[in-house]
């Protein structure tokens, strides 16, 4: 083996030189790309982190003392609590600043009030700060001290190549120290590059002191060979891999590997290199179009959180005219807070904002939503002490046997029952039945009472009936004897006692028709007979004197002037009356009849009056 060395030595110089350079080369440039992506991978994973919403600063102060009690808090997500819980702070200050000044308060008197939550917030924040502090001093330390065992193998490296003589013995001294090389971490990033440079420097002058045999040498290219392709394998199979950030991180290990294998055999170095670095482009690709999706698909999530909140502010800014307006819109937000909980995050920068200005509408909507049916429950109970009051009287009269009365009473009670307004439905159809059981138990006893009364009721409606048909006929006759026989028949009509209620108005209607038409005729024909008596009779009253003529006239005209005012009086009175009902046009009718039947006697006097002036000037 020895012997195969100094050969090596003798023949392979140049071009061991040639490989060595070109192998620290496409190291260096390996390093500088896996530099690149393990950024761009550190970035991802906090773009990946999920962030927590907070609604007030004690639960923020919770969060923030729990992660205090880590050994290694979390530089992210505590930076993030500082700046929730400034916000909300922030926010209340503001809110304290508008209330004084809102409460009329001098803005130059202002004085911040002290807040324990955030004393305990800031004595947590100390807490946290001396643990990273202390983390980041232990790290430097650890650093330092790997910086250090770098250099002392890049010593004991440059040490070897002082005795050339003894490099073949060295050979497996100095593969350890490749060995203890790759397995030492991190080391301050300033010095990496140097030091790593420095390593690759005497690495390859030990190499280039080595030579080792072509046997040898093209053993080590093909197992290098054989690991950089299993390499290439794993990272082609991540192209396969579905979860693209778990991928990406697998690639950067891969990376890490990668540069830690020696060199290949020249004519293979760029092959190996290209497949791996195509491999690991594609990864690349999947990776950063992933992000490219991700931030689209939080600029659609923004958009459609936007349109949300648009369309609860609008539901929001619509007036509710009841309860199932109020029960509708509520059902229609709670829809729109189950889309909205179906939609992932925001952009980072919006994500808060458009969550509050959400939260805000919803909020306002169920504080007026709470308002109303504190109102309506308020409503709701006086309904219900009104309807009680009800039920009470109702109670007290059911047990009654004064039907009219007490019928017109539940008549008027249950108008006003209608007038009340509604209570929930429960408690209503409880207070209903209570009120209906009362009226139905008085008006149950009084149709048993009036059952007999009925039979009546209809033979009564028989008799009414004959005298409006014996009127009818004697209308026809028009006799002399016309006047006695109405009047008799009349006093029969009136005489006749209640028909069905039903049937009341018609009989009523029919009876008056014939009535009316029989009165006109009649009060023709006795004004022209009175009329004519009167004129035979003012001879006579001539007779007696020229005063006995002027006080007749004298008392006509008192009587002319009092018939005039009840006509008037009369006609005052149809002016106030309501003919909505047919209780109030049956009224109205009988006081026509009985103005027409005045101003028939006024003409009457009238005529008598003529009849003494037509004397007194013959």
């Amino acid at each position: 083996m020895m012997d195969s060395q100094e050969k090596a030595l003798e023949q392979g110089m140049t071009e061991e030189v040639s490989k060595v350079e070109e192998t620290v080369e496409q190291t260096v440039e390996l390093d500088e790309a896996s530099q690149v992506e393990t950024v761009d991978g550190e970035i991802a994973a906090e773009a990946e982190i999920e962030r927590k919403s907070y609604d007030n600063k004690k639960d923020v102060l919770v969060r923030i003392r729990e992660i205090a009690q880590d050994d290694a808090p979390k530089k992210d997500e505590v930076d993030y609590l500082k700046t929730v819980f400034y916000k909300l702070h922030n926010a209340e200050r503001e809110a304290a600043l508008k209330q004084y000044l809102d409460e009329g308060g001098d803005p130059a008197t202002y004085q911040v009030r002290p807040d324990e939550c955030e004393e305990a917030f800031k004595a947590e924040m100390i807490i946290i700060r001396e643990k990273r502090a202390k983390i980041f001093r232990e790290q430097e330390e650890e650093k330092e001290a790997n910086l250090q065992k770098k250099l002392d193998i890049i010593e004991k490296i440059k040490a070897m190549l002082t005795t050339p003589e003894d490099v073949n013995k060295s050979y497996q001294e100095f593969k350890a120290l490749q060995q203890e090389w790759k397995e030492i971490k991190n080391i301050p990033a300033q010095k990496a590059n140097e030091v790593w440079r420095s390593y690759q420097l005497y690495v390859e002058q030990y190499y280039d002191l080595l030579k080792l045999n072509n046997e040898a040498r093209e053993y080590d290219f093909k197992k290098n060979l054989e690991m950089k392709t299993r390499l290439c394998e794993a990272a082609e199979k991540l192209a396969e891999e579905e979860d693209l950030i778990s991928a990406f991180h697998q690639l950067q290990k891969l990376h890490q590997e990668y540069r830690e294998i020696g060199p290949v055999a020249k004519e293979l170095r760029e092959e190996i290199w290209s497949r791996f670095k195509a491999a690991s482009t594609v990864i690349n690709k999947r990776h950063q179009q992933h992000f490219e999706e991700l931030r689209a698909k939080e600029e659609d999530n923004l958009a459609r959180k936007t349109a949300l909140c648009e369309k609860v502010e609008a539901l929001v800014a619509e007036e509710c005219k009841g309860s199932g307006d109020w029960e509708k819109k509520t059902k229609e937000i709670i829809d729109i807070q189950a889309e909205w909980k179906t939609i992932g995050f925001a952009p980072q920068k919006m994500n808060v904002k458009i969550f509050e200005r959400f939260r805000a509408a919803c909020d306002d909507f169920f504080a007026r939503k709470a308002d109303h049916f504190k109102n309506l429950k308020d409503a709701f109970k006086e309904n219900a002490e009104k309807k009680r009051a009800l039920i009470e009287k109702a109670n007290a009269l059911k047990d009654s046997t004064d039907w009219k009365s007490t019928s017109d009473k539940f008549i008027a009670l249950q108008k006003e029952w209608k007038s009340i307004g509604v209570v929930p439905k429960k408690l209503g159809d409880q207070l209903w039945e209570e009120f209906l059981a009362a009226c139905n138990q008085f008006f149950e006893a009084r149709n048993a009472a009036n059952a007999g009364q009925r039979s009546e009721e209809h033979a009564n409606l028989e008799k009414k009936r004959s005298i409006i048909e014996q009127l009818k006929a004697a209308a026809a006759e028009a006799g002399e004897g016309l006047q006695e026989t109405v009047q008799k028949l009349v006093a029969e009509y009136n005489a006749v006692g209640h028909v069905p209620f039903k049937e009341k108005d018609k009989v009523y209607a029919e009876y008056h028709e014939v009535l009316d038409k029989l009165y006109k005729e009649m009060n023709v024909n006795v004004a022209k007979r009175r009329l004519n008596n009167f004129k035979n009779k003012l001879k006579n009253v001539a007779e007696l004197g020229e005063n006995a003529l002027d006080n007749e006239r004298a008392r006509l005209m008192r009587q002319y002037e009092q018939l005039k005012s009840d006509i008037q009086t009369y006609e005052n009175n149809l002016g106030f009356l309501n003919a909505s009902s047919k209780k109030g046009n049956s009224l109205i009718d009988e006081m026509n009849r009985k103005v027409q039947k005045l101003k028939d006697d006024l003409n009457l006097v009238r005529e008598k009056i003529k009849a003494i002036d037509a004397e007194n000037r013959g």
